[in-house]
């Protein structure tokens, strides 16, 4: 028997074809029947009209940090409520499938800005597995919202075969034993359906706990002879190469350009983050995309920059938040876990001292802007400072912005919250960094920065940066080629049965309302975790723009809401193995 009929919705299937009003038919958790004609009901079938609304295939977030909370929240919720119906682990070298509790909370928790105590208390419970297929064969084992696909992570193999001290020893290097050991565990993943390695070469993602606080991960310690070794299987198989470059250093992203090369050899597939419209350097993204096309065009490469369709912004409690890793006095701060000494260290002249010489030094790499003219006070004790740019704060105090700020820290701690804008600000470079072909549209780090990133709903914000083109009469990417860059291409790239609508595939739908891809979706939302003491992350939601959500025929959401079974029934997501290669 058939099970619902979605009727006279705009059909937009994952590729690049004309979208069309038609009807579809779901049965046993497949797409039936695809319609330009209407289709009859059956007895017993569950029918939608869908009449002005879109229907798209399931959306593809290949970059999230979910790999703690899948554990305790398999639903993720906060994803496929957006209409994600597949996710991706095991990203930045990160991975929970191998590896110590301890080891692998030390490495994970500070990097993506979750308490370290919720993760090893998550995985000193749940974990019972340590090689990727225990680790694919747990995961089908739960009750899974979205569909789950993976990475090993270099890190999470480098500890584990090395010892996590080694790991973080600087001219320690494995032997040639340990070495082959490593591409054992990557043979073995890969073999499971992972669908790569990732790496993280940038030293300001740093370790957490108290055995090796600050030391930068285990995978920026590798030369690249050891990346090339296990690249070398990559290769082989047609597998990708997934990167965090080291933005401190120009050569290192070249590093990554050169693995990528196609002449005279097999093309190594890579993906690294990110292409932006930094503030910093507004013509940055120019030359990256130049370099992409150069990358792909002449060198026969297969190389893709991650990026996301939105303004790239952050929250910050005080000065925990990721930005001021990239220089020594900043990330001197975040070394000291304890909020009073932290703040004693504001009051510090020769601290404040050498912040100062480090914020305005021009010549030092950077990402962040360090415009506190940029900023925006959200909440403090004082709440005469809501509202209020630092810089403002500054002039009231008659001290340079820097001083203010630290004053604040003192004064207030993490209880000081501002807001600001460090990338995606300008609408038509935007508009060219998602229509390079040489990016993925992703790279949302759903389900980490809890409270200081929200882009979980990415693809609705593509859409809406898209569709207002068009009411503004000045298109400049059809609908159809938005879609196809959210699903189809997405699926086809990573090699997974996944992003199309099509007779006798898996039914990963979503009902999007057109007419709501509006500013609502940029309504910020403090949501507790009560899976974990009820910390609140921020996040963005708009309820009211997704109708609905199947995942594998199932009824995911409904009217903007996640169903009472998502997550703690079977049957809907699976982990989807990678085919590329196969």
């Amino acid at each position: 028997m058939a099970e619902t009929l979605i009727k006279q919705a705009r059909i937009f299937d994952g590729s690049t074809n004309p979208s069309f009003i038609g009807d579809v038919r779901i049965k046993d958790g497949i797409v039936e029947t695809i319609s330009k004609t209407e289709l009859n009901p059956k007895p017993g079938e569950t029918v939608i009209d869908a009449k002005n609304q879109w229907l798209t295939p399931g959306f593809i977030d290949f970059h999230t940090h979910y790999d703690a909370e899948i554990e305790v929240a398999p639903d993720l919720s906060e994803s496929v409520r957006h209409g994600i119906t597949t996710i991706s682990l095991g990203s930045c070298s990160l991975s929970l499938a191998l590896g110590d509790p301890t080891d692998l909370a030390d490495m994970f928790s500070r990097v993506e800005a979750i308490p370290r105590k919720n993760v090893l208390s998550i995985l000193e419970s749940k974990k019972n597995w340590n090689s990727a297929i225990e680790y694919k064969k747990h995961l089908n084992s739960l009750p899974l919202g979205p569909n789950v696909t993976s990475f090993a992570g270099h890190s999470a193999i480098r500890a584990h075969v090395m010892g996590l001290e080694r790991s973080l020893t600087k001219g320690e290097k494995p032997t040639k034993q340990e070495l082959e050991k490593m591409n054992q565990h990557l043979e073995e993943a890969l073999d499971a359906g992972f669908m790569g390695l990732s790496i993280n070469t940038l030293v300001w993602d740093k370790m957490d706990g108290s055995r090796f606080r600050s030391r930068p991960l285990p995978s920026t310690f590798a030369n690249w002879s050891e990346y090339e070794f296990l690249n070398k299987t990559l290769r082989k198989r047609g597998k990708i190469f997934q990167g965090v470059p080291n933005v401190s250093t120009k050569i290192n992203v070249l590093m990554f350009l050169k693995e990528a090369f196609g002449i005279f050899r097999k093309p190594l597939k890579t993906t690294i983050i990110s292409l932006m419209d930094v503030k910093f350097d507004p013509g940055l993204y120019k030359l990256l995309g130049v370099i992409g096309r150069i990358t792909n065009k002449i060198f026969r490469s297969d190389f893709r920059f991650q990026a996301l369709p939105e303004p790239f912004d952050l929250y910050a409690d005080g000065m925990d938040v990721v930005v001021f890793e990239e220089f020594a006095a900043g990330a001197k701060a975040n070394h000291i876990e304890d909020e009073l000494e932290r703040k004693q260290l504001m009051k510090d002249p020769k601290y404040r001292s050498w912040f100062k010489r480090q914020w305005t030094n021009w010549f030092l790499p950077r990402v962040f802007h360090r415009n506190f003219r940029e900023t925006k006070i959200v909440d403090a004790p004082d709440k005469s400072l809501i509202g209020k740019s630092i810089d403002d704060v500054a002039k009231e105090r008659g001290v340079h912005s820097v001083t203010a700020f630290l004053d604040l820290v003192a004064e207030h701690g993490n209880d000081v919250r501002w807001y600001t804008v460090m990338a995606n600000h300008r609408k038509e470079p935007l508009q060219k960094i998602v229509s390079y072909p040489d990016i993925l549209i992703g790279f949302s780090d759903a389900g980490a920065h809890l409270r200081g990133m929200a882009h979980y709903n990415f693809p609705l914000r593509m859409l809406k940066l898209v569709r207002d083109a068009e009411l503004e009469n000045k298109p400049f990417m059809t609908m159809e080629r938005a879609v196809h860059r959210l699903t189809g291409e997405i699926g086809d790239w990573f090699g997974i049965d996944a992003g199309y609508i099509k007779e006798g595939k898996r039914a990963d739908l979503v009902l999007i309302d057109p007419s709501k891809l509006d500013d609502s979706l940029a309504k910020d939302v403090e949501a507790p975790m009560p899976f974990m003491e009820n910390f609140k992350r921020w996040v963005r939601r708009n309820d009211d723009t997704i109708k609905k959500v199947f995942i594998n025929g199932k009824l995911a959401v409904d009217s903007g809401k996640p169903v009472n079974s998502l997550g703690k029934e079977r049957g809907y997501g699976r982990f989807l193995e990678s085919q590329i290669g196969v």
